[in-house]
């Protein structure tokens, strides 16, 4: 066997991993290996940002993940959308950038995560990304990650805005900075065009001759000599290859193949693997403390102010439009139909917002159409409420020793007594926020659930019947239980998991912004380097500004 090696070897290409190998070449001295188990992101339908229904609606570029039955919700199964491509989730992802509460990250530091507070990440947030309004005590001005508000123009979003301040919530021009509450959506865009992870820093890493980039290559083991990581080998083209890592091992590929890979190497609880006849290198709890948000819709009718989005799904016009946008990065297929994000405290004192809600200027059954062959579609709108701080926990098993197999996803949502009642109070105000004066114009009907679900009772029923995931799986591998602060294996030599499993627990926002974060404060670790000096920015307020 042919075994090449490396400095550093970065199982997976998703947010921070792309980060990683990003920064890690920038010395030319070193070289890395990065593994992608999926493909090369060419996909025209990655690079356009309304390509992601159609991602999304054909199970694209996807791992497919399936959980196991939750009893919390009926005992339905949920399908649970991870990205498999260079990229990982950036590339199929909706682009919500959002970076989450100070109170956040001063929570995880307070936890035992030192050198996590909001003061000391914030530099990390603003060194990742170019903002389109450009560089201040909150923003990045020149970063490579595009970030910009949402480009819709539909009046609808307008109309939220006053129905929020009409309902007594805070309204802000910038949500990822001083201030919370209602806002114009932000996305990880750049020209048009959707700014994954791989966009902003991988592809201009593949220039470099010191950085190697396998696809289609799927880890199988982390090679462990007693407890030092020196290599992993994979699978590729029907072949096991192996390689080496002079420096460490650096797990990048998620909530679940992180720990699924650390276990299969004898990194993981002892029982568990001694299940399935796996030598115990280390006895951590590696695949607890799993958890997401969790949302459900509520939807309006809007039969007399037809939005130009339903007009512009005629498939001819889209057509037109998807080759616009994939070659110019311009026109309607660079505008995503969701122009609002809110976070909010529904109780004073709160260290950070514990709801969210996601606004959607489309029926949950628009599609393409066309006359005379296919009719348009009745138009409406929604409002999406979310837990962002759910107090149940889950946990991801193996299925087998063969890392072909998915792992065992066990969410256990709403299983603490908590939940539900919280999410419950969500559902209302969103429900609220829609009655206000300012939505007259566009509301009709209630459509979902209807306005025959009034009782607690039957919001709960409804609840448990049609939650799903955000998408936001985290926490699979912490700092503090599985990780040191420096996201360094306990007990491990040279070897680290960078990703959304090191989170400690859900930040007050959708997780890729964080990950990103994540992925460029370690590159500074990995490398020796001193962190970026804090900031003394100060608190940011519920008070808009």
């Amino acid at each position: 066997m042919d075994v090449k090696t490396f400095d550093y070897i970065i199982v997976g290409a998703g947010s921070a991993g792309c980060v990683l190998a990003g920064r890690l070449t920038e010395d030319p001295g070193c070289r890395v290996l990065i593994l992608e188990a999926g493909g090369r992101d060419r996909d025209p339908l990655i690079h356009i940002p309304l390509g992601m229904g159609k991602m999304y609606e054909w199970g694209l570029h996807d791992w497919k993940y399936m959980s196991e039955p939750i009893p919390g919700l009926n005992h339905r199964r949920l399908n649970v959308k991870r990205g498999k491509v260079l990229g990982g989730s950036s590339s199929i992802n909706v682009m919500a950038y959002t970076r989450g509460n100070p109170g956040d990250y001063d929570r995880w530091a307070g936890n035992g995560a030192e050198g996590w507070s909001f003061a000391e990440v914030l530099p990390y947030f603003k060194r990742c990304e170019t903002w389109q309004n450009g560089g201040s005590d909150w923003r990045g001005g020149d970063g490579p990650l595009g970030t910009e508000h949402g480009k819709t123009q539909d009046p609808l979003y307008a109309a939220w805005l006053e129905a929020a301040e009409q309902a007594g919530w805070p309204v802000t021009e910038d949500y990822n900075g001083p201030h919370f509450g209602f806002g114009r959506s932000q996305y990880t865009m750049k020209n048009g065009k959707r700014c994954s992870a791989a966009v902003a820093f991988l592809h201009p890493a593949m220039k470099r001759g010191n950085l190697t980039v396998e696809t289609r290559a799927l880890s199988t083991r982390v090679i462990m000599e007693g407890t030092r990581a020196v290599g992993v080998e994979y699978l590729q083209g029907g072949q096991t290859v192996r390689a080496n890592a002079d420096a460490e091992v650096i797990l990048s590929g998620g909530v679940f193949n992180s720990p699924q890979l650390l276990m299969l190497s004898g990194i993981g609880p002892a029982d568990h693997l001694r299940e399935f006849g796996i030598d115990v290198v280390l006895d951590l709890p590696v695949g607890q403390n799993l958890q997401d948000h969790l949302t459900t819709s509520l939807m309006w009718s809007r039969p007399n102010n037809t939005s130009q989005f339903r007009e512009e799904l005629r498939f001819d016009k889209m057509a037109v439009s998807m080759i616009r946008a994939y070659l110019f990065g311009t026109g309607p297929g660079t505008v995503v139909p969701g122009g609002m994000h809110a976070f909010i405290k529904t109780e004073e004192g709160l260290d950070a917002p514990d709801i969210e809600f996601m606004f959607r200027g489309a029926p949950l059954h628009a599609d393409l159409w066309f006359p005379g062959i296919k009719p348009k579609f009745e138009d409406g709108y929604g409002i999406r409420p979310a837990l962002l701080h759910p107090k149940s926990r889950g946990e991801v098993k193996l299925r087998s020793t063969d890392p072909r197999d998915h792992v065992r996803i066990f969410f256990n949502f709403l299983s603490h007594p908590d939940d539900l009642p919280l999410l419950r109070k969500g559902f209302k105000i969103g429900r609220e926020v829609g009655a206000q004066k300012a939505m007259d114009p566009y509301r009709g009907e209630e459509v979902l659930p209807g306005a025959s679900v009034q009782t607690d009772d039957e919001i709960d029923e409804f609840l448990r019947n049609t939650i799903t995931t955000v998408e936001h799986p985290i926490g699979t591998c912490p700092m503090g239980p599985v990780l040191d602060h420096e996201m360094k294996v306990k007990g491990a030599e040279n070897l680290r998991v960078v990703d959304g499993a090191a989170m400690p627990d859900l930040v007050s926002a959708h997780t890729n912004a964080c990950i990103l974060m994540m992925g460029e404060k370690a590159s500074d670790m990995i490398r020796g380097l001193q962190p970026l000096p804090a900031s003394n920015v100060v608190a940011r307020t519920e008070d808009a500004a």
